[in-house]
Formats: structure tokens, sequence, C-alpha cells
């Protein structure tokens, strides 16, 4: 069974998302970022940068969230095409978010929401890329459902960063492809359970039935910051 060390941030969601789209199962280890936990000596023994996510999965060890992504696809057979052509189509885009939507994002909403001294050149820098890329996103899902026609990693990968816009306060007013892709995203049982890991359960337990029987629907087993299943009462 793969071993997760996650917590409840975007780059943590692409691989529960990605391992409850293929019913994998998995072992959920919350790394308690503001405890320091990343810095410690037995997580950087698995992930070297000190960041989340990190897997193992037997005697493979994996960090970066993108690498993950491309291994448990290859693992799984799915959401990864085979054909050369539509393969690299989908890895340009899982890297194009790697290097743009990320980070990018991840500035805005850093110096919008936790960088107490106010910058505005950092704010509207990060904000107005944010929207710049957003917008390439929304041309590209033109007559499209997914970033490459069928569901695949680079949506995974994508959704968690381009969900935040409201915490990073940037716009997609105007982006109806991208707004679109995001509701569609969202309706997936595999993504609403994948959003679920790291939610705290004194508030999972508080869904009503109905809902939790939808993110339990299909898929790996949920599981919460502590590996556990919520109380399905």
């Amino acid at each position: 069974m793969i071993e997760l060390y996650t917590a409840a941030t975007p780059n943590g969601w692409k691989i529960t998302i990605m391992l409850e789209e293929c019913g994998i199962p998995y072992t959920v280890h919350a790394v308690d970022l503001a405890r320091g936990e990343q810095r410690e000596a037995w997580f950087l023994e698995i992930s070297p940068n000190g960041r989340i996510p990190a897997i193992r999965d037997g005697d493979q060890s994996l960090f970066e969230s993108g690498a993950i992504l491309h291994y448990l696809a290859e693992t799984s057979g799915r959401f990864l095409p085979t054909e050369p052509q539509r393969r690299w189509e989908v890895l340009q885009w899982l890297h194009w978010q790697m290097g743009g939507v990320g980070p990018m994002v991840g500035q805005s909403i850093s110096f919008n929401r936790y960088i107490e001294e106010r910058v505005p050149y950092a704010i509207e820098r990060y904000g107005r890329e944010s929207r710049r890329l957003f917008e390439v996103l929304e041309r590209r899902l033109e007559g499209r459902e997914y970033v490459c026609d069928e569901v695949s990693i680079a949506d995974f990968a994508l959704y968690p960063w381009v969900r935040a816009h409201k915490w990073a306060r940037v716009s997609i007013d105007g982006l109806d492809n991208l707004s679109a892709w995001l509701k569609r995203m969202r309706s997936r049982p595999g993504v609403e359970r994948g959003l679920a890991v790291g939610v705290p359960k004194d508030e999972i337990d508080q869904w009503s039935a109905e809902r939790k029987a939808s993110y339990r629907r299909g898929g790996a087993s949920m599981v919460t910051a502590v590996g556990k299943e919520p109380d399905p009462s």
C-alpha cells in the first residue's frame, strides 16, 4: 500500500485526487507544517527538499508532486496516454502547471494573505501573472472538456491551484471555459474525495449523511488527516 506524506494544500490535493480517481489504496501520514515537521530528519529522508507531498511505495520513495503524478500514472496505467504525441501533450501541460500556475498563484496567495507587510509591487505582479496564466488555460479549454480532451494528470495538477483563485484574489471574470472546467472537475467524485483529505475530522463529522456518501462513492477509501475514516453516522 502507498504511504502518502501530505498536508491540506494544493500540492497535497493533487496526489489525493489522483489516488482517489485511480482507486489506489493508500495510508495518509499528516505532516504538520505549522510545527515544521517537514524539516525534521525523518521526513528529509523521504523528501530531501523538505516539502510535501511525498510517497513511499514499497522500496520506492518519491517527492515532488509532478513526479508523483507521473509515477502513479505509469504504475496504474491511467490518466496518461500511451500514444506518444498525446502523452507529450499531457506532460507539457503538467510541467506548465509545475513551473507557472503553482508558483505564481502560490506567491499571489502569500502576498495577499500571509505576509503582514503590504508589498504592492509583488501583489500586482503575481496577481497579473496568475491572471495571464488563467487566460492561457481559458484559450486551451476552448472546445474541450478537459485540458487534453480526456481527463488526465494535467487536470489533477492544475485544479487545486486554479480553484484557489479567490484566496489568491485573482479574478476569473470573463473566463467562461475555465469556470465551466472548474465545475466539471469539482463534480467528479474522486476529486471531491481527494479534497476531503486533510479536512479536520470534527468538520467532517458535521457533514450530512448524503454528503459523506457522495465522498465515499467509488474509488479508494476516504481518509482524513489522521488516516482514519470519518464516522459514517
